[in-house]
C-alpha cells in the first residue's frame, strides 16, 4: 500500500522569522486525523530567518532529531551541550524525563533550512542525552540513526532507523524493503520517482506492505527514509 502526501497538505505556520511546514499535527495546525506515522511524530520543515531562533524551552519523551539542510544551526541545553549543527552533522536528543533546549540560527546574514523529526521512544521518563555525529555517503546512502547507534548513527530509543538517500544522474536505486514494517519517505531536494509516483521536494510517501522501493532521481534528488516497526 503506497500514499502520496504533497507537500501543500502539510500545515504551514508563517510568522515573522519562521516559516514551518508540518508533515503532522504540532502547535496551532491541528488534524485528529493526522497525529503520527507509527513512531514517526513530527516532521516540521523550518526556515529561521537570520539571528533568530527559539528560546529555551522544555521537551519530554520524545526522541528529537534535527537535520540541517543548509546554514547553520546553534543548540545548548540544560545538560551543558553547546555545539552548531550544519549540513553533514545529524543531532539527536532524548527528551526523556525532562531537558530545556534553546535553537537559534548562528547567522547573521543567512537563514538556516532545517527538518526537526520527533520520534516517539519505546520507554518514557529515560534519562535525557545528547548526541550528534558526522555522516558519510557509501555508495550514496547514510544511516544517521538507529537503535544503539550502529556504524556511527546517533542512537534511537526505538525501533526505528532513519537513511539519507542521494541520487544523481537520473541514477536508479532499488532496496528491498521488509512487508511486515512500514516506511516514510520525505523528499528534501529535487525531485524523484518513486514506486512510479512522482515526487518533489517537500512531499512524502508512505509505503506498507510492499516489497521493494525503486527510486528513479530526476536528474538528481535527496531524500529522507524512516524505516518504523
Amino acid at each position: 500500500m503506497i500514499n502520496h502526501i504533497p507537500s501543500e497538505k502539510r500545515g504551514h505556520t508563517n510568522i515573522e522569522w519562521l516559516d514551518s511546514k508540518h508533515s503532522f499535527s504540532f502547535g496551532e495546525y491541528y488534524d485528529e486525523n493526522n497525529m503520527a506515522f507509527h513512531s514517526l511524530r513530527v516532521i516540521n520543515e523550518d526556515v529561521i530567518a537570520p539571528g533568530q531562533g527559539f528560546s529555551s524551552h522544555p521537551h519530554r519523551n520524545m526522541e528529537i532529531v534535527t537535520f540541517v539542510l543548509s546554514g547553520a544551526l546553534e543548540h545548548k541545553d540544560s545538560l551543558g551541550s553547546g555545539s552548531v549543527i550544519r549540513p553533514g552533522t545529524i543531532q539527536k536528543m532524548t527528551a526523556g524525563k525532562g531537558i530545556l533546549h534553546s535553537e537559534f540560527n548562528h547567522s547573521e546574514d543567512e537563514p538556516v533550512h532545517l527538518l526537526q523529526i520527533w520520534i516517539t521512544p519505546d520507554k518514557t521518563g529515560l534519562p535525557p542525552s545528547y548526541e550528534e555525529a558526522d555522516f558519510n555517503f557509501e555508495n550514496g546512502i547514510a544511516l544517521l540513526a538507529a537503535p544503539k547507534g550502529q556504524n556511527g548513527a546517533v542512537t534511537l530509543n526505538q525501533d526505528a532507523k532513519i537513511y539519507s538517500i542521494g541520487l544523481t544522474n537520473s541514477a536508479t536505486r532499488k532496496i528491498d524493503l521488509d512487508v511486515s514494517r512500514k516506511y516514510w519517505i520525505q523528499i528534501t531536494k529535487g525531485s524523484v520517482n518513486v514506486n512510479k509516483t512522482l515526487l518533489k521536494q517537500g512531499d512524502a510517501l508512505t509505503l506498507e506492505t510492499e516489497k521493494e522501493l525503486v527510486l528513479v532521481g530526476a536528474p538528481e534528488a535527496d531524500i529522507l527514509l524512516f524505516d518504523l516497526a
